[in-house]
């Protein structure tokens, strides 16, 4: 598989949930355990930092331009000019926080839930819709992760870490996402890392982030293993297709659970031209 180049210095502690789109100028990122949203210039390398709360779990674009955000216990709404609009709370635990997201096919956005010691099932998945509703669409997550439609919007997979695999859901414009229809598509063996973060490429092939496995994975949608993307750190996060062709992964990393003088490189995003092109990000229609 493609080799990787490292394009920035560390500049976050959980670099997470990268997305690539233009009206950005390029990549954006979020610094989760920091609060903070990073847009990065990839040839200087300089880092602008966006401070929205004591979480910043996931980004999408929104058709109206800016970005919508969601936070520990919910969502914010960042706007073109800058504007920030703060949704409220779904929750008033502190026990638990936002973690990770993707936005559907038909303009909705969802983010899945965690509580901070990991405590099993106490997560759920939520989906904010254009008009600021807000719904549970499952709950029993524990870690909730990667979220990502197939070419096609047909399907939505779907992680929940400590299961060690990717599940698919069938994807029904009127309905969402079909819960009782969702099934396995592929298994990470233990001691190889855990999925975390995920993409999906224009041929409808999944690339998985594997925190603590040093690798992005690619999975065929019938979840056969089709290559590896080898990395110097462990903690990988979560990868996005960007550049002018969206041929190149970006892969984003963390220092979390290291200590301060292991693996200097952690934090940094990481850098593979894989052949492939990748998918637009799909915007929030609120």
């Amino acid at each position: 598989m493609a080799a990787v180049e490292q394009v920035t210095s560390p500049i976050s502690f959980h670099g997470e949930g990268p997305v690539w789109h233009e009206d950005w100028g390029g990549l954006r990122l979020v610094d989760m355990l920091a609060g903070d949203v990073l847009t990065v210039d990839l040839p200087s390398g300089s880092v602008a930092r966006l401070h929205l709360d004591d979480i910043a779990a996931a980004i999408r674009p929104r058709v109206s331009g800016g970005m919508v955000v969601a936070v520990e216990r919910g969502f914010v709404l960042v706007g073109k000019d800058g504007s920030i609009e703060r949704l409220e709370q779904l929750w008033t635990s502190k026990l638990v926080r936002m973690n990770d997201g993707g936005t559907d096919p038909d303009g909705r956005f969802y983010c899945g839930s965690m509580a901070y010691d990991t405590t099993p099932g106490a997560g759920a998945l939520y989906r904010l819709d254009a008009d600021r509703s807000t719904s549970v669409v499952f709950e029993g997550v524990t870690i909730s992760n990667g979220l990502a439609w197939s070419p096609d919007g047909s399907l939505a997979y779907y992680i929940d870490t400590p299961t060690r695999r990717v599940d698919v859901f069938d994807y029904e414009p009127d309905v969402g996402l079909v819960v009782e229809s969702r099934r396995m598509v592929v298994e990470i063996p233990a001691g190889e890392g855990g999925p975390d973060g995920m993409t999906i490429d224009g041929e409808g092939y999944l690339w998985v982030a594997l925190f603590g496995g040093s690798a992005v994975r690619r999975y065929s949608p019938a979840g056969q293993l089709d290559g590896v993307v080898e990395l110097p750190v462990s903690n990988i996060t979560a990868c996005t297709f960007g550049g002018a062709n969206l041929d190149e992964l970006y892969i984003t990393t963390s220092r979390d659970g290291l200590a301060e003088t292991d693996q200097p490189e952690a934090g940094s995003i990481f850098r593979a031209s894989t052949g492939v092109r990748g998918l637009e990000a799909l915007p929030f229609a609120g």
